[in-house]
């Protein structure tokens, strides 16, 4: 007798506001990122209905299954831009596969300001 068990046929569906929930925690968590940008990424007039679109980001779902990701944020002075963006790209990618199985076909990071408000910062 065979003790492997087996998947039960049906299927997972993954809202899309959690997919924006992933990519805002991930986005927040990271060090030199102050908060998002109040902008709202371009492009929402011609959104799809399986977008999933919150202030300061976006994600475009293909029906392969797989993500775009568009994030923008206010930084830190204090950081390095560059790396920051880098980061973001590579942390922003390993969520999504991680926790919900998808491809992401890209990742775009805008910063849009640097913020010398912050707690910290120079000046």
């Amino acid at each position: 007798m065979d003790d492997t068990p087996t998947t039960p046929s049906g299927t997972v569906t993954i809202a899309p506001s959690v997919l924006t929930t992933i990519v805002r925690m991930t986005t927040l968590a990271e060090p030199g990122v102050l908060r998002l940008s109040p902008r709202t990424p371009s492009g929402l007039g011609r959104m799809l209905s399986r977008d999933a679109v919150s202030e300061g980001l976006r994600v475009e779902i293909f029906d392969d299954n797989s993500v775009n990701i568009d994030v923008h944020v206010i930084a830190d002075p204090s950081t390095s831009l560059q790396d920051l963006g880098t980061r973001l790209q590579n942390r922003l990618a390993r969520a999504m596969e991680y926790m919900v199985g998808m491809d992401v076909r890209e990742v775009n990071v805008y910063i849009d300001e640097i913020s010398f408000d912050a707690p910290g910062s120079p000046g």
